[in-house]
């Protein structure tokens, strides 16, 4: 009996790493957000996970997918099947790239250059934010993929020449003009918090940062944190001061901003241009006539507008509009690789996505990242394999069943 016990039985040895004994267990992106929400101090995880007011825009940029189902095709041979594509002129290995995110080191000290590194290991293009705690020029350091910078449109226009100027010269590919961010949306997570960045000392933070002792240990051992493509300008736009978030944006961004603009920064920028958070066709039919590069259709993770669409609602009607001129992509909702598929087969030339990699820096640091990232690569190639697709290029509406 028990030379069958020995037979049957397989002990694995014990993962003392209790970071990688996490991530062990995650099975998916929604796994790595409870893993997120555990590690970092609720203020912390609210920023990253929190939208705007009753955060009906987030819920419905998520579940505007659900409503959309698969037609798969059987008895193909799947035995090789290419998931790359081409976006803005680079060949990636499947249709996905990273969307900006401020203040990234709140998550994990290594913030915005960890997250670079893990993007170039797989040739995935990464997003820049204006907002970033790390510099256009650190980033550039660190990551030999391909790069964009997120353009924020200051009130001092001559900063923002500046750093378009320095992600030229750094080898940024694009740069991503942000469109929706006339005011700062009513964040109301960050508003019962309190929340500032950086974060500010008091009772309440110190007690979370005790029920959280390993950011918390990470948090004081690490340099200061700053808007680090600021940094040296004045009127404390770095961060040295804690601010509030919503009366600082209200101070340091222009909502004069304008299509005119848009072009002017369009012909100083050598490389591609995008515009992000396009919501209505009309105004993608804009962007396209003025020959920008790529529209993102996304209502800024539902942080801005509460009552503003799912971007992936908006995809028929604007690929139908500009799609043999423009490239087309969709930011927000993005949780699985089954969700870029049908991006791709209703005409997005790909995906962004933001809180998916960001709950992984919470999760496990490099690590974290790295398993969000495969996540959503295996899980979009063994949707092509189940749907029949054998190539991005045979993926189209005849894949799904449309509500």
């Amino acid at each position: 009996m028990f030379e069958n016990l020995r037979e049957t039985m397989r002990f694995r040895a014990p993962t003392l790493d209790s970071v990688e004994r996490g991530l062990e267990r995650a099975a998916n992106i929604d796994d790595l957000r409870r893993l997120a929400k555990r590690n970092l101090p609720g203020g912390v995880f609210d920023y990253i996970d929190g939208a705007a007011e009753d955060e009906i825009a987030l819920a419905r940029s998520i579940s505007a997918f659900d409503d959309v189902l698969f037609r798969p095709r059987v008895l193909r041979d799947m035995t090789e099947v290419d998931t790359s594509t081409t976006l803005l002129g680079r060949s990636i290995p499947f249709p996905f790239a990273l969307s900006p995110t401020g203040f990234t080191r709140i998550a994990d000290p290594g913030g915005e250059l960890t997250v670079a590194r893990v993007a170039a290991a797989r040739n995935l293009p990464y997003s820049l934010s204006t907002m970033g705690t790390r510099s256009i020029e650190e980033v550039a350091a660190v990551s030999d993929g391909p790069k964009w910078f997120q353009v924020y449109v200051w009130k001092d226009r001559g900063l923002v020449k500046e750093m378009i100027n320095r992600a030229a010269a750094s080898g940024y590919e694009a740069i991503i003009i942000t469109v929706d961010f006339a005011t700062l949306g009513r964040r109301e997570r960050d508003i019962r918090r309190g929340f500032t960045l950086p974060p500010k000392l008091g009772l309440d933070t110190i007690l979370d940062g005790l029920r959280h002792p390993r950011w918390t240990w990470d948090f004081a051992r690490s340099e200061e944190i700053r808007f680090a493509n600021v940094v040296g300008t004045g009127d404390d736009r770095d961060g040295t001061k804690a601010v509030a978030l919503g009366p600082f944006i209200d101070e340091q961004l222009d909502p004069s901003l304008s299509w005119d603009d848009v072009e002017v920064f369009r012909d100083l920028f050598p490389g591609k241009v995008m515009v992000k958070g396009v919501q209505d066709v009309e105004d993608a039919k804009i962007a396209a006539s003025m020959g920008i590069d790529a529209v993102a259709l996304s209502n800024h993770g539902g942080r801005q507008l509460d009552a503003s669409p799912a971007p992936f609602e908006l995809l028929p009607e604007t690929v139908e509009a500009i799609g043999d001129t423009t490239e087309v992509l969709v930011d927000g909702g993005i949780r699985r690789g089954a969700d870029i598929a049908k991006a791709v087969c209703l005409g997005a030339t790909a995906c962004m996505g933001g809180r998916a990699y960001l709950y992984g820096l919470g999760a496990g640091g490099e690590r974290g990242v790295a398993k969000a990232l495969g996540f959503l690569q295996d899980e979009f190639e063994r949707t092509l394999k189940l749907i029949g697709a054998a190539s991005v290029d045979e993926l189209d509406a005849g894949y799904l069943r449309l509500p």
